[in-house]
C-alpha cells in the first residue's frame, strides 16, 4: 500500500509543478506586453514633448511662413479639386468603349475601371459599392465598361471573370480584384473592405492600416 501512495503523491507534485509553469509563463507573457504597451505609451510622449519644444521655439516669423504654407497648400488642393470634378471625378460613371478608357486614364491619374456584363447579379452589388466610394475619393476617377464592348481590352487585361475591377495609376495598370476572393468570398462585403483592397493598390487615398483590413459591418 506504501508504494501506491507514494505515486499518488508524486502524480500530485508533478500537476503541480505544471500548473506552476503555465502560471508563470502566462505572467511572463502578461509582463513582457505590459511593458510593450508601457514603451510605446513613452515613445510616443517623447514624440509629443519634442514637437510642443520644436512649437516653443518658432518665433512670429516661423509661424507666419507655416500659416502661408497651410494655405498655399489648402489653395492647390482646392484646385485640384475643380480639375478632378471636371474630369468627371465624384461620380460613378459608365463610359462606352475602349476609346472611352483609354481618355479617361489620359485625363486621370487614378481609375478604378468596373468590367461587368448586364447578366452577372455581383456586377449590381459592386455598383452599389462604388457609388459610394465615388463620392468619397474625389481623388479617383470610378467608371465601368461592359466588357462585351470592350474584347480587345479585356483580351489585353486577361480579364477571364466578371466582376473585375482594374486599378490604373498613371496608365499603368497596378492590380486587379477578380470577383469577391478578396472580399470574403461572400456577396455581404463592406464597402470598407472593398475601400482597403483599393487602397493597397495606392490608387485611392487612405488613412488606415493598410496591413489589417477593417472589421466587417
Amino acid at each position: 500500500m506504501v508504494p501506491t501512495m507514494v505515486r499518488h503523491v508524486d502524480l500530485f507534485s508533478a500537476q503541480a509543478d505544471q500548473g506552476f509553469r503555465r502560471s508563470n509563463a502566462l505572467f511572463n507573457t502578461t509582463t513582457i506586453m505590459e511593458q510593450a504597451i508601457q514603451q510605446i505609451a513613452q515613445n510616443v510622449e517623447k514624440q509629443l514633448d519634442l514637437e510642443l519644444d520644436r512649437l516653443d521655439t518658432l518665433d512670429s516669423s516661423d509661424l507666419e511662413a507655416i500659416r502661408q504654407q497651410r494655405i498655399k497648400e489648402m489653395k492647390e488642393r482646392a484646385k485640384l479639386k475643380q480639375e478632378w470634378k471636371a474630369n468627371g471625378h465624384g461620380e460613378y460613371t459608365e463610359i462606352d468603349g475602349e476609346k472611352d478608357f483609354f481618355g479617361v486614364c489620359n485625363k486621370s491619374e487614378n481609375v478604378v475601371c468596373h468590367f461587368y456584363r448586364h447578366d452577372t447579379p455581383r456586377c449590381r452589388i459592386v455598383d452599389m459599392h462604388l457609388r459610394i466610394l465615388a463620392a468619397r475619393h474625389l481623388e479617383t476617377r470610378f467608371v465601368k465598361m461592359d466588357a462585351e464592348k470592350a474584347p480587345f481590352l479585356t483580351g489585353r487585361l486577361k480579364i477571364r471573370v466578371i466582376p473585375t475591377l482594374a486599378l490604373v495609376k498613371s496608365n499603368k495598370t497596378k492590380d486587379f480584384i477578380v470577383g469577391f476572393t478578396d472580399l470574403g468570398n461572400r456577396d455581404d462585403f463592406s464597402t470598407d473592405i472593398l475601400e482597403w483592397r483599393i487602397a493597397r493598390a495606392e490608387v485611392i487615398e487612405y488613412s488606415g492600416d493598410l496591413l489589417v483590413p477593417p472589421r466587417r459591418r
